[in-house]
């Protein structure tokens, strides 16, 4: 039965070259652990890719039982720890998920750096990384306040004053940010919002070109 499905989706579409160029794409040798000790460092930016869809992953399922108000927040988070079949598992992957996939792109960052793989013609796909690297750091910090618990809310007081001190645009991106002049129920839910749709929208988006880039230029080899 799936390969009458298959087949009837590509004869309409031709999916089989696609799924082909990428089985069939040749990796180089100087990648393969199993030529290459050291080849393992070029396994950080498929690690950080592994994490990342395990963070979008468990993230998906938390929103299913997530209350994005300062009522039931905090409840809401309880609930999925204590009486959600596997809650706490899920939770326990997203909540140290978040700190693994920093370390993670930090040492990719650093692989990237010391074997000069930022240099030309791979200098667009630095600067996409580096900002996939600030898009990341913001969904750690949007996610913090999340729980609404003390911890979560001393947490953002302390990025709202840092937000502020910012030249020029300081009062304006904390006012963004808050949504008033108290850390409150508007606060928690911008900070939903951005976390659960602006920063995931533009994280895919500089994935595909990340990915693209690379297919196109194809793995920056050894110095």
């Amino acid at each position: 039965m799936l390969q009458k499905i298959y087949d009837y989706v590509d004869e309409r579409l031709d999916i089989t070259p696609m799924w082909r160029d990428i089985a069939d794409h040749e990796v180089p040798e100087h990648v393969n652990p199993a030529h290459h000790f050291s080849a393992f460092v070029y396994c950080f930016g498929g690690l950080t890719f592994f994490i990342t869809v395990i963070q979008i992953l468990s993230g998906m399922f938390l929103t299913m039982y997530y209350a994005p108000d300062i009522i039931n927040a905090y409840r809401s988070v309880e609930f999925l720890q204590n009486e959600v079949a596997f809650g706490v598992i899920v939770r326990g992957m997203h909540h140290w998920g978040a700190s693994l996939v920093i370390v993670m792109m930090f040492l990719h960052t650093l692989r990237v750096f010391f074997t000069g793989s930022y240099k030309k013609p791979r200098e667009l796909n630095w600067v996409v990384g580096v900002l996939i690297f600030f898009v990341m750091l913001a969904l750690g910090v949007t996610g913090y306040l999340l729980p609404w618990d003390m911890k979560a809310y001393f947490a953002t007081a302390v990025v709202l004053q840092i937000a502020e001190s910012v030249p020029l645009i300081g009062g304006f991106a904390k006012a963004l940010l808050a949504g008033g002049d108290i850390i409150g129920a508007t606060t928690l839910t911008r900070f939903f919002a951005i976390h659960v749709f602006f920063l995931p929208g533009a994280l895919l988006g500089l994935l595909a070109a990340h990915f693209y880039m690379i297919r196109k230029q194809g793995i920056s080899g050894p110095l």
